[in-house]
């Protein structure tokens, strides 16, 4: 039988000091962690709590649902771009229609995993992009929203899981660049979603 909130908080306390503090962890001795370890403390665990409503449950107020800011769009879907982050693109993919992961129809679903597809390899086509990174979460907000990080080409200190704290951390990369690489990957975008797929060299 799974543990309720209570016993699992109980488990994870175990593990804990008499501050509540569990160890730091496997992540914080990868070599890519953005902090050394010297001085590194991991808060106390607090105890359970109800879960909080997020953003946009109500698709009568769901402010996502009325937005229409996007990069590229089609009848179903948009894609935006997030502005004043630290890497050289971050991007969200959206449903137009208000659904989560777990109730979006499936043929909605289909594109969904197609589109992720054809934005990665829009992404990483471009010659200063290493690898596009894809996130979804979905503790914030109840609307589906798909993130995509850009890691930049030849930052290895950026590598895996991560590159969306490095994002916070860096200044923000400059607002031409980033609107001029939007752009390349919506047309890039439209122009894969036309036409059959065929490998491209960086060169």
């Amino acid at each position: 039988m799974a543990m309720t909130p209570e016993e699992f908080h109980k488990h994870a306390l175990s593990a804990a000091d008499d501050e509540r503090r569990l160890p730091l962890s496997r992540m914080t001795m990868w070599e890519v962690a953005p902090f050394e370890q010297d001085g590194l403390r991991v808060v106390p665990l607090r105890d359970p709590e109800p879960e909080k409503p997020r953003f946009d449950e109500d698709p009568a107020t769901c402010a996502t649902c009325r937005q229409d800011d996007a990069v590229w769009s089609n009848e179903r879907w948009r894609l935006k771009r997030i502005d004043g982050v630290g890497v050289p693109l971050v991007l969200m993919l959206i449903p137009r229609a208000h659904h989560d992961m777990a109730d979006l129809p499936d043929e909605l679903a289909a594109e969904l995993g197609v589109l992720q597809v054809h934005i990665t390899r829009a992404m990483e086509a471009l010659p200063h992009v290493a690898r596009a990174h894809t996130y979804r979460i979905g503790d914030g907000g109840a609307h589906l929203h798909i993130w995509f990080f850009a890691r930049p080409e030849g930052q290895a200190q950026f590598f895996g899981s991560w590159l969306p704290v490095w994002d916070d951390l860096l200044p923000a990369y400059p607002e031409g660049l980033a609107q001029r690489d939007a752009a390349a990957v919506a047309a890039a975008l439209e122009a894969s979603l036309a036409t059959p797929y065929t490998p491209r060299d960086k060169g």
